[in-house]
């Protein structure tokens, strides 16, 4: 057995906007395919260049789309009443770019697809997000690094965008 430690680097966004706002905006940026029907897509292609094509068909404008996503906040609501502030999880990536940082870093398939956590807070709605680059780094492949820091780029542009 072996135990390695990983520093992460999270981004956070706050914004001043509302948060049903924020999370439209995050919404419209993502693809919203049918999972079910996305993941037999893909067992079903017989080509790489297939499956690219069934995933630009599923991703949004940012190359990414949501997997699901978690209420958070419904929770809270039921352990503290309708006060209680709203947090969302969504869990989002892309199956190719996933699949280039998985070639050079297998343990990458840890970290896909990624969480972004949107929720309120007293000081705004906070967009976070724990930069892939940063648990990607201690495995020391340049090749899978620098993917991941295309996918925290789109991702910062992403958070950055929802939250102005």
């Amino acid at each position: 057995m072996t135990t390695q430690e990983i520093n992460v680097q999270r981004l956070s966004v706050t914004s001043s906007k509302p948060f049903r706002d924020v999370v439209a905006a995050f919404e419209k940026a993502v693809g919203h395919p049918d999972v079910a029907a996305f993941e037999k897509n893909l067992a079903a292609a017989k080509s790489f260049a297939e499956l690219e094509r069934i995933v630009r068909e599923a991703v949004g404008p940012t190359e990414l789309m949501e997997f699901t996503r978690m209420d958070l906040g419904e929770v809270l609501r039921k352990r503290n009443g309708v006060a209680a502030p709203r947090s969302l999880r969504f869990l989002v990536g892309n199956p190719v770019i996933m699949s280039q940082m998985v070639e050079h870093a297998p343990d990458a398939g840890s970290y896909a697809p990624v969480t972004i956590l949107i929720d309120e807070r007293p000081d705004g709605v906070h967009l976070s997000y724990d930069r892939m680059a940063s648990f990607l780094a201690p495995y020391g492949n340049s090749q899978a690094l620098k993917v991941a820091q295309d996918l925290d780029s789109k991702i910062e542009t992403l958070l950055t965008t929802a939250a102005s």
